[in-house]
């Protein structure tokens, strides 16, 4: 068969231009194992995207489990030396899918950005979300947040621990009237910065009421990277929204998330997580993503037409060297075809062959 009439799965096709695409800016393949020990993911179990993990014993004694996360292991088997670690990943995880809510073996891609990291580092990492986006659709969109901005204006409430678990559950369900509940009047910036998307040009104006003198450095920061990346051209597919979290015990500075159309639910997550390297005894800082692929089933989902283009039906009698050539002559002109004795009731195909005494080839068309 042709390579290039060969059909691939939209999260193969994805795979494909990711590597491609993170190879060119010079990060290179992080290979792992499928198992790491469980108590790893037990010390982290609030970072994981579900608590759900498969475990066993192995020979030794020891409780493993097949790896529901890959940044985990990458930052256990990395080293705190000043110079950057650029990596990207292709790798199973095991975990329930979204989809089947069912443990499900799912291919993610993703990559990390682990040392000395700086604004530039920020905006690369960003920068390849973007591409990794428009990779898979041009009809992408990229919500980005600075969690620095929003403690800033939270630790200015002084409200308890409780309370403030309850504010960043209503920044992110865009609840306004929840937050006027637990704060009253004190809580308007925060309402403000919750109800703020769009661009620089219209999230600096509601900064600047919101902090009229000194600007925290966040935001100049989230200003800066997003001003840079609108440059790149990615135009009205960058927002700023402050709705997008993650734990704040695991990360700081930059959070971002990323959607296609079509698909109802986040397919790309990132942000910086120095305070997950902290945790884990590591003083460098680090920004990554990941791709969910499990996802991309639900692109443009359509039911194939045909299982096989043709089928060729022959007998006993057949000998090896007519259905031989019979199977060669159709590939070689693009066509999967299967040889068959009795044709199974389910199999869906375009075209009927029957193979005749010396080779002979008659075709009827599949009603």
């Amino acid at each position: 068969m042709d390579i290039n009439n060969f059909v691939l799965r939209n999260d193969e096709k994805a795979i494909f231009a990711l590597r491609s695409l993170y190879e060119k800016y010079g990060y290179s393949q992080f290979k792992m194992s499928k198992f790491e020990e469980y108590d790893l993911y037990v010390r982290n179990k609030d970072f994981l995207v579900s608590d759900n993990i498969i475990t066993f014993t192995d020979t030794s004694g020891k409780l493993m489990a097949l790896k529901p996360d890959v940044t985990l292991s990458i930052i256990k088997n990395s080293d705190d030396k000043d110079s950057l670690k650029k990596v990207y990943y292709n790798e199973n995880v095991y975990r329930v899918s979204k989809g089947s809510y069912s443990f499900k073996e799912i291919m993610q891609v993703g990559l990390e950005c682990i040392g000395d990291t700086d604004e530039y580092c920020i905006y690369e990492v960003l920068s390849l979300a973007a591409e990794s986006l428009n990779s898979i659709s041009p009809d992408f969109a990229l919500d980005i947040s600075h969690l620095g901005i929003i403690s800033e204006i939270i630790d200015s409430l002084e409200v308890s621990s409780s309370e403030k678990q309850e504010l960043l559950k209503c920044i992110g369900d865009k609840n306004t009237c929840g937050i006027t509940a637990i704060c009253g009047e004190k809580g308007e910036n925060l309402k403000k910065l919750t109800q703020t998307y769009g661009n620089t040009e219209k999230v600096i104006s509601v900064l600047d009421e919101i902090f009229p003198y000194d600007k925290p450095t966040a935001v100049n920061e989230l200003i800066s990277i997003v001003s840079a990346l609108e440059k790149k051209g990615y135009g009205d597919k960058i927002k700023i929204d402050f709705s997008v979290l993650n734990d704040m015990n695991y990360y700081s500075g930059i959070v971002f998330r990323g959607f296609i159309n079509g698909i109802p639910t986040g397919i790309l997550s990132g942000g910086q997580y120095d305070n997950l390297m902290k945790k884990m005894k590591k003083k460098s800082g680090a920004i990554g993503f990941a791709v969910y692929l499990d996802m991309l089933e639900r692109l443009n989902e359509t039911e194939k037409e045909f299982d096989v283009d043709s089928v060729i039906l022959y007998n006993e009698a057949t000998s090896l060297s007519d259905l031989r050539s019979a199977v060669d002559m159709l590939t070689e002109n693009g066509k999967s075809v299967i040889a068959l004795k009795t044709i199974p009731e389910n199999l869906k195909y375009n075209q009927l062959f029957k193979l005749q005494e010396k080779g002979a080839l008659t075709s009827e068309n599949n009603a």
